[in-house]
């Protein structure tokens, strides 16, 4: 059983649906349930959604990578992204060009999250803000949008970490269910 964490976007319970395609998913608000629950729940994985505001303003989602991060493969998208970001030390600056509904081109590096997935491919964007990572991070970039070189997807080189900044749940995002997908089928 897998857990997705709903920071309040409008597009999380098509994401929930994409997700129940894959593995029996259950979702809770950012503010409806406590770590104690999570760990009771002993979910297999877990999803942090897309949303508005920042990660430090993401209800539960920074108190759920300190304590699964180690032992639970994360995927965060957009902010849940961000927050894995954030927690790992990269800096969250804003944007050049804010991408709010646009699609952009994206290179990726054979990371097996993009598996069967062309090294340039589309994606659907919302987002004002963007990850900086430092060479000395544990964070490393796999994929980059072609347009303004944004950090478009990150892994953490020691834990089960995912992010990605684009929306796979987007119809703009062609192969959104291929890539979750393939995040279900990886081995940690």
């Amino acid at each position: 059983m897998w857990v997705l964490i709903d920071n309040y976007d409008s597009f999380s319970n098509i994401l929930h649906h994409y997700l129940q395609q894959l593995q029996e998913c259950l979702i809770f608000r950012n503010d409806a349930v406590t770590i104690e629950e999570l760990k009771q729940l002993n979910p297999s994985r877990i999803i942090l959604s897309p949303g508005p505001k920042t990660p430090h303003e993401a209800g539960i989602c920074l108190d759920i990578i300190e304590h699964f991060h180690a032992t639970t493969p994360i995927l965060g998208i957009c902010l849940g992204h961000q927050a894995l970001g954030i927690y790992f030390g990269a800096e969250l600056v804003r944007s050049s060009y804010p991408q709010h509904g646009k699609v952009s081109r994206v290179d990726h590096t054979q990371h097996p999250l993009f598996k069967g997935i062309d090294t340039r491919f589309e994606v659907m964007r919302y987002h004002s803000l963007e990850l900086k990572i430092n060479s000395d991070s544990p964070l490393k970039s796999v994929a980059v949008s072609k347009f303004d070189n944004a950090i478009m997807a990150i892994v953490h080189e020691t834990f089960p970490v995912i992010g990605i900044q684009f929306h796979p749940e987007s119809i703009g995002t062609k192969l959104g269910m291929q890539l979750l997908e393939n995040w279900s089928e990886l081995k940690f």
